[in-house]
């Protein structure tokens, strides 16, 4: 049974491992990648404070998510699904289980700046596209950017 935790500091590496074969899972070349690394890395002390929630099974990493902000905006700063457990309900666990605590938390909207290839997923979730944002890694590049709704 697949289960959501919160993150613990000393999981940072696994994390960013974990974000880093998710991103690749859709294909980006190794010059795409290692230009991505620094915005995809999880810090230690980032975990606590970017509420880190974690989705584990049998002592597995399967994916995580990151609430960024303060009520009542906020932003889902990261969500990363292992690649062999998407299309498992794991990605729609750690999702509603994030806007969930983002409601108790007092936040009334989350933004998301997705991947291309998850803005499907965001969509189907409640999530609309209000824009484009800037990429943080690769120059020129824009990305969705989604509002989901929480009030």
């Amino acid at each position: 049974m697949t289960y959501v935790r919160e993150g613990r500091p000393e999981e940072a590496a696994a994390l960013t491992a974990l974000a880093l074969r998710s991103k690749a899972h859709w294909g980006y070349d190794a010059a795409f990648m290692a230009v991505c690394r620094d915005e995809l890395t999880v810090r230690p002390d980032e975990v606590t404070a970017r509420r880190t929630a974690v989705a584990e099974r049998d002592g597995r990493l399967l994916g995580f998510t990151m609430l960024d902000g303060s009520p009542p905006e906020g932003a889902l700063g990261m969500m990363f699904v292992e690649p062999d457990a998407m299309g498992r309900g794991v990605g729609r666990l750690l999702f509603t289980r994030t806007a969930a605590r983002a409601r108790r938390l007092g936040f009334v909207r989350l933004t998301i700046d997705a991947d291309p290839n998850a803005e499907s997923f965001y969509t189907a979730m409640g999530a609309v596209r209000i824009g484009a944002t800037p990429s943080g890694s690769v120059p020129g590049r824009e990305l969705p950017l989604l509002e989901l709704p929480l009030a």
